[in-house]
């Protein structure tokens, strides 16, 4: 898994520095504002463009997340992917990337959606076991996870 994030999850206080940045207390480039999220330039970005989506609220992982305020988070993602789009920076396509835990490569415990701009030769890449898998190993995840709904 790609390492998105290099920096501090808390401010020189303690405090989180997402909601640090979510009540204007600490610094960051906003691209969007409303009463619930911020979107903002990254500041180690993986391409120039690179955005975050962050609830102003502290939620430390997506499950803990209201579904409502997800949905917005992935509805403010979608429109910053379309302005991205429009702007004159590279970006020949998007990903739109979460991690959700330390596993997953989550440095900051506070959930926030990267807004990746991507094109050809950027470096950035996922190195997985892609091989395809059988159709009883997938019956088998299908059924651990419809049980665990």
């Amino acid at each position: 898994m790609p390492e998105l994030r290099r920096m501090p999850a808390t401010t020189s206080s303690g405090e989180c520095v997402f909601c640090a940045i979510g009540t204007g207390q600490a610094p960051a480039a906003l691209v969007h504002e409303d009463d619930e999220f911020v979107g903002i330039v990254d500041l180690r970005p993986v391409t120039t463009g690179h955005l975050l989506v962050l609830p102003r609220a502290h939620h430390a992982d997506l499950a803990s997340l209201p579904a409502d305020a997800g949905a917005r988070m992935f509805t403010i993602a979608q429109e910053l992917a379309a302005a991205l789009r429009r702007t004159d920076l590279r970006c020949e396509a998007i990903n739109l990337f979460l991690a959700d835990g330390k596993a997953a490569g989550q440095e900051i415990p506070h959930v926030h959606l990267h807004v990746i701009p991507r094109f050809a030769g950027d470096g950035f890449v996922m190195d997985a076991d892609w091989r395809v898998r059988s159709r009883e190993e997938l019956t088998e995840v299908a059924a651990k996870v419809r049980a665990a709904r």
